[in-house]
This record gives structure tokens, C-alpha cells and sequence, in this order.
């Protein structure tokens, strides 16, 4: 069932409880074109398998996902076809999260941005440690706060926060984003295999149409912010055509200011 996802590590920690990771080896966990794709598709094929209840995304080796690969988003602002492709997985990932009826819980630590970042904070049950490092940086590289942000960021910690956060690009630790609300959970780094595990089996053993239709009606105040999601995700593809994305990618490869 699971063989189209290669780019995704998968394995069961307990019965029902299925466990996702996200492994780059010496890329903090960034996403590649081929994971992003997976990432986008899982979700369907989850929500069908009748022996999984629940499921646990988290990171490899102390981090949970540094976001988009950088040649990523250079092929995104270079080529009309690979951003076409990219747009769309970037909307089916956060439709298909919202969608799939099978409760998520992720287990976010150290860095923690862009499409991992989207699955995280849609995650059903979302806990960090303290040492987790919450960014959206989309303005910092010169494109639109797209993927994820305008959809369930004023929802979970207000505008006001949100604005400040998605503007600036400011961090945000994982004691500060279960103070705002932007979490569910902030726990010691030690603890939080354990908890997410903990909590994941707790919603496998659960009344299985009770817990999936509470999900389904909660996600319904996601699903009313669809067109401001839409709107957001748009201006960051035709941002991504425009001159500022190019700094914003030499920035961070160069560990400097943007000067845009």
C-alpha cells in the first residue's frame, strides 16, 4: 500500500498507530521535490487503510524539517512547469492533511519550517520541546507566507500574533507556541517520543467514528478559511517568478541578511 513512498520513512511503534519520518541526512530533514510529492499524496492513501488509527509525523536526528530543499524553490522561480507542479502538491498537501480522517499527532523538535512545518501545526495533536524552532520564513526569501500559514495561523494564536510572526519571520520556541496556542503541547526533549506515542495509541484504541467525526466537524473552521488559503498560496507562486526569491535564497545560503 505504502510502496509509492519511497522518499518517506514509515513504521508502526504500536498496533493502529502508524509512525511517519522525515529523513534528509545532512539537510536538517528538508523536503526534496520527491518527498514534497509524497508528502502531498500520503494523506489519501492513509485515510483508506482501514488498519491505521492514527499517525505520528516527526523528524530524524533532533530536527523535525528545515523546509523546502533550496534547489527546490530555485527550480520552482526558474521553471513555469515546475511551479505549476509545485503549486498544486503545496495545496493538495494542506487539503489532504485537513481531509484525511485519520487523527495526526506530530512530534516537532529543533528546526521546524515550510512543508513540514504544514503538517505540524495541521497535525490534529501537535507537541513540541522547548528546543523546537517554529518559522515560517517565506517573507525572509522574498515570497508570500503561502504554504500553510494563512490558513491556520490567526485561527490557532489570533491575527495580531500571527501577523507579527508571519511578517517577521520571528522564531518561536516550543514554551512560547504552546503559551500563544500555536501547539498543543510543549514537553521535555526526552519526553516526547514517548508522549507523542502515548497520545497516538490513546486515539488508536478510541471509538474510531467518534473520534474521526469530531475531527471531521472541527475541520470544518479550516476548511472556511479554504479561500484565504488559496489567495495566499497563489501570491506565493507569483511571487516566486518575481527577482526578490532569488536573494532570498542566496541569503540563506550564505547565512546573511536578505537585501531586498
Amino acid at each position: 500500500m505504502y510502496e509509492a513512498f519511497p522518499s518517506l520513512e514509515l513504521d508502526r511503534p504500536a498496533e493502529h498507530v502508524l509512525r511517519l519520518t522525515l529523513r534528509a541526512e545532512g539537510k536538517l530533514n528538508a523536503v526534496s521535490g520527491s518527498m514534497h510529492r509524497e508528502l502531498a499524496e500520503i494523506w489519501k492513501t492513509i485515510g483508506s487503510d482501514e488498519g491505521t488509527r492514527s499517525v505520528i509525523v516527526r523528524g530524524a536526528g533532533g530536527a523535525f524539517s528545515a523546509g523546502g530543499d533550496l534547489d527546490l524553490v530555485l527550480d520552482i522561480a526558474t521553471d513555469f512547469e515546475t511551479r505549476r507542479r509545485v503549486f498544486h502538491e503545496a495545496r493538495d498537501l494542506v487539503y489532504n492533511v485537513i481531509n484525511c480522517p485519520t487523527p495526526i499527532v506530530s512530534a516537532m523538535t529543533g528546526p521546524a519550517v515550510g512543508a513540514g512545518l504544514a503538517v505540524g501545526l495541521l497535525a490534529d495533536i501537535s507537541i513540541a520541546t522547548p528546543k523546537a524552532r517554529i518559522v515560517d520564513g517565506h517573507t525572509k526569501l522574498g515570497v508570500a507566507a503561502g504554504d500553510h500559514a494563512a490558513i491556520v495561523w490567526p485561527l490557532l494564536c489570533g491575527i495580531a500574533k500571527a501577523k507579527y510572526h508571519l511578517l517577521l519571520c520571528e522564531p518561536v520556541d516550543g514554551v512560547e507556541a504552546e503559551r500563544i496556542g500555536l501547539v498543543s503541547l510543549c514537553v521535555a526533549e526526552e519526553e516526547l517520543e514517548e508522549r507523542a506515542l502515548a497520545i497516538a495509541t490513546r486515539l488508536a484504541q478510541g471509538s474510531q467514528p467518534a473520534i474521526r467525526h469530531t475531527k471531521l466537524a472541527l475541520n470544518n473552521w479550516l476548511r472556511l478559511a479554504g479561500p484565504t488559503f488559496d489567495a495566499s498560496l497563489a501570491l506565493e507562486f507569483m511571487d516566486m517568478s518575481g527577482p526578490d526569491v532569488h536573494e532570498g535564497v542566496a541569503a540563506v545560503r550564505e547565512k546573511r541578511p536578505p537585501k531586498f
